[in-house]
């Protein structure tokens, strides 16, 4: 799989070319809420000030199993606090583009949590519970997110219409450009909520259709009918929307799982078949698998592939799929074809994982033209 500079430079052009465009889009996302520590973890520890890390997660597997029937002492050193879950995730990056964003979450309740008080500044939010709490231990190889999640069984139905209104989530949902429900393994009640919209408020949707993106977000403990329920109730906004479903690949197997397939899918070329069959049992407009090297788009034009930039050391990782989203979104609303969207997506990825921010426009254009950063 391979992308040129011209392909890399021609997308750049379409999203300055639209950069105008990019503040006159609106956006309601939802739901979830987090509190994110991110932590590495003490390998050995030289001075007060000076430790080396468990680079590999690996190693911190070896060092569990080692101490098995024992006991073990493991030392996490915090790298940074930030506002976290996927939705808040995704939607500050999409209000760093430029977008009109409203977010409904979990963000503190009555009093929204210190740390989402810059994203408050950029988008409308609005809150009905207390957030959740994520500890990501983060590796050069991967992640693991130890999560407590007791409050998002607060997220209902009811509770949405009692705490936000049930005529204002009408109102945003009725009118944004990009509709965004994202985490549903975490929030136990979000197919209710979903089943909740399609019978009360999608029979009065009118106008041209909009774009509606879901993430499921790592189904792996939630029960294979539970997921099979999700996804039919996804295919059902497609009545309404044009729906993205959004899965990493470890994701894209699960869901394979669950709807009674699976195979070995490890090159871009298998997993483009695995992509290909999930598509054929959810037929949404588009369905997006991103692996964390490159990303994967299937609609009925067939499939595009398109590889991110390499980053040998990221800076950071988690959030790193929330940003793909929110910059493959950009790229569907601003009319992109799918390559240049997964573009827009990766691009929007490499960018935080090499600065820990969430770009601009002009600077994921300035990544996508920089020719010393290899794709």
């Amino acid at each position: 799989m391979t992308i040129t500079q011209e392909q890399r430079n021609q997308c750049a052009r379409q999203l300055l070319a639209a950069a105008a465009r990019v503040n006159k889009l609106s956006a309601f996302v939802g739901l979830d809420g987090f509190v994110d520590e991110i932590l590495h973890v003490v390998d050995k520890r030289e001075n007060a000030e000076k430790f080396t890390r468990l680079a590999r997660m690996a190693q911190w597997g070896d060092r569990i199993r080692a101490a098995a029937g024992q006991s073990t002492n493991i030392e996490l050193v915090s790298q940074m606090t930030k506002l976290g879950g996927n939705g808040p995730i995704m939607a500050n990056a999409l209000a760093s583009f430029g977008v009109k964003v409203s977010y409904l979450g979990i963000l503190g309740y009555p009093n929204l949590h210190p740390v989402f008080a810059d994203f408050a500044k950029r988008a409308e939010v609005a809150s009905i519970a207390e957030p959740g709490y994520t500890d990501a231990v983060e590796f050069e190889d991967g992640k693991v997110m130890l999560g407590k999640h007791s409050s998002l069984k607060q997220v209902t139905w009811e509770n949405i219409r009692t705490r936000y209104g049930d005529e204002k989530f009408a109102v945003k949902f009725a009118n944004a450009e990009l509709v965004g429900f994202v985490n549903w393994t975490m929030l136990p009640y979000m197919s209710d909520i979903w089943e909740a919209i399609q019978h009360e408020l999608c029979p009065s949707l009118s106008g041209p259709r909009r774009t509606l993106f879901v993430d499921l977000a790592d189904p792996e403990k939630r029960l294979p009918q539970d997921i099979q329920r999700a996804l039919k109730l996804v295919v059902k906004f497609g009545q309404h929307f044009d729906v993205i479903l959004g899965l990493n690949e470890k994701e894209a197997h699960e869901v394979a799982k669950a709807l009674g397939f699976d195979c070995e899918a490890k090159a871009p070329e298998q997993l483009a078949d695995l992509a290909r069959e999930i598509h054929r049992y959810v037929p949404v407009s588009t369905l997006v698998v991103h692996p964390v090297t490159y990303a994967l788009a299937v609609s009925a034009g067939g499939v595009a592939m398109a590889p991110g930039p390499f980053v040998a050391k990221p800076l950071i990782t988690t959030g790193a799929g929330d940003h793909f989203n929110s910059g493959f979104c950009l790229g569907k609303l601003l009319g992109l074809a799918n390559q240049d969207a997964l573009l827009a997506g990766v691009s929007t990825s490499g960018c935080y994982v090499r600065t820990g921010r969430s770009p601009a426009v002009p600077e994921l254009a300035g990544l996508l033209q920089d020719e010393s950063v290899k794709y």
